[in-house]
């Protein structure tokens, strides 16, 4: 089994074309962004220019990147919307999908029946489909998704953890049941480290958070684990820091306390070490 590590067009700057390229330099296997309205970089987690979906495939083309699409859903329809931006999505040729698709504030039923709608679109469309363990989403918290999961059988989560330790405002010492069933059931990780307050730490690379960033290492271990005995080719992963306010800033300044470039290809590259390690003894 191979890691292919995808870099997040959220929080990049400048041309396009200077992106891809710049990802492409840095060693990375493929790009993840939303295709929300017929373009690119228009939500929070795309870049900041938008391009025609044409530019976009001949870019990734160009620069032979693979592609993990983002699709959100934000209408009182979700599962409505789910299929149609999955099958806007799908000229892409996505690799899978990261759904940021459903709210917490929805029954349990209508949950239900919405990931039952959202498993028949990945069985139609043949594409996999990675929900969000996302605040704002039904899989919000460990408690929520622990339940979800075990009357959904088929249905496949992208693990983001920093979000669960903001929710249960711990490092989910008392959540390993959940744990244990989301790291089977997940097909894609965010690998953004949070905490105890907060999604995502001023700057994984200080000895201040080492632990913090061992402790998520620790679930994506167990992630890499359940990969090898379902015998996958490949694990995907994305180093999804954000940028400010996301990322936090020196008071009075407004100054960004990290590179986010910079954190993002150091996560990336000790995970990168990290898995091989696991999986290849080196």
């Amino acid at each position: 089994m191979n890691v292919k590590i995808y870099k997040s067009l959220w929080g990049m700057t400048g041309p396009i074309e200077q992106q891809f390229e710049r990802i492409r330099a840095a060693g990375y296997d493929g790009i993840e962004s939303a295709t929300q309205e017929m373009s690119i970089g228009n939500d929070e987690h795309s870049g900041s220019n938008p391009i025609k979906p044409e530019a976009f495939q001949k870019l990734l083309k160009d620069f032979g990147l693979d592609y993990i699409a983002l699709v959100y859903t934000e209408s009182q329809e979700h599962a409505e919307e789910l299929r149609r931006r999955v099958g806007e999505a799908m000229r892409f040729n996505p690799r899978k999908i990261v759904a940021h698709a459903g709210r917490d504030t929805m029954s349990f039923g209508k949950t239900i029946r919405f990931f039952e709608q959202a498993l028949r679109v990945e069985e139609e469309l043949g594409i996999p489909i990675a929900h969000e363990t996302h605040r704002r989403r039904p899989l919000y918290s460990p408690m929520s998704t622990h339940v979800l999961l075990r009357e959904l059988p088929d249905l496949h989560i992208n693990a983001d953890f920093s979000h669960w330790c903001v929710v249960t405002e711990s490092m989910l010492e008392d959540h390993t049941e959940a744990l244990a069933i989301a790291t089977r059931r997940a097909i894609h990780i965010h690998g953004r480290v949070g905490f105890e307050n907060g999604p995502q730490v001023p700057d994984p690379r200080i000895p201040e958070w080492e632990d913090r960033v061992r402790k998520h290492e620790t679930w994506w271990d167990q992630i890499i684990a359940s990969h090898l005995v379902r015998g996958e080719k490949h694990l995907t992963f994305v180093p999804e820091y954000g940028p400010p306010t996301y990322m936090p800033t020196i008071p009075a300044t407004g100054e960004a306390t990290a590179d986010l470039w910079d954190v993002c290809l150091w996560s990336a590259h000790r995970f990168r070490k990290h898995f091989n390690s696991r999986v290849k003894g080196k």
